[in-house]
């Protein structure tokens, strides 16, 4: 007796799926889209690049919105660094944001498939997690549903390791960030590039572009 098969699906159920789409407005939806709230994202960059920050941003900026996020500080911790971090993207003035310190992927799993879980969570980064691409697949399929935010380390202009650019290809938002600029490609549209710190910004690209000519 041969496997059953999964029922496939018409156009009309395709189109007529209920998705929570976020309702993203100013300069996210400019630069990321429309998503909806079960996507993958990856942001990349060298250290210093803005990515932390970035990715501290849109935690806020959910919390914004009415969503519950927990940020998985694999690398950092709990450490005065990354205190600082927080403090400066103002997280202090939302609620819905909880630090996992280094919480292990599989407790991840546990914590997101509770009831009343939080609806995002930010992995950081996938070098310290040590998943493989077929863990990270698994690890997905368990969070059906959620928001997922994986930061990875670069080298050079690409994601860093084999895991990492496997899920850049998987990913619905990918963000190269660079001197405190974020390059997205979205499914979602948007793609405007979306400064994570002006000040910074000026600083780096004014000098790039100083030293180029």
């Amino acid at each position: 007796m041969g496997l059953k098969l999964q029922r496939a699906k018409s156009v009309f159920e395709v189109l007529n799926k209920k998705r929570e789409v976020l309702p993203f407005s100013g300069d996210f939806l400019n630069s990321f889209g429309a998503p909806e709230l079960g996507s993958i994202w990856l942001l990349w960059g060298d250290s210093g690049s803005g990515k932390t920050s970035l990715a501290l941003a849109i935690a806020k900026y959910m919390c914004e919105l009415g969503y519950r996020c927990g940020y998985n500080s694999l690398e950092q911790g709990d450490s005065l660094s990354f205190a600082n971090a927080i403090r400066n993207a103002e997280l202090d003035t939302v609620r819905g944001f909880i630090l996992l310190d280094r919480e292990p992927i599989s407790d991840n799993i546990k914590r997101y498939k509770a009831h009343k879980s939080p609806d995002v969570l930010i992995i950081d980064s996938i070098q310290y997690s040590r998943m493989n691409y077929n863990e990270y697949i698994d690890f997905k399929r368990e969070l059906h549903g959620k928001m997922i935010i994986i930061i990875s380390q670069s080298k050079g202009s690409e994601p860093k390791g084999a895991t990492a650019g496997s899920i850049r290809f998987d990913a619905d938002v990918k963000v190269h960030c660079e001197g405190y600029k974020a390059f997205p490609m979205s499914r979602f549209g948007g793609e405007k590039e979306f400064v994570i710190y002006q000040q910074g910004a000026l600083e780096y690209w004014g000098f790039k572009n100083e030293k180029n000519n």
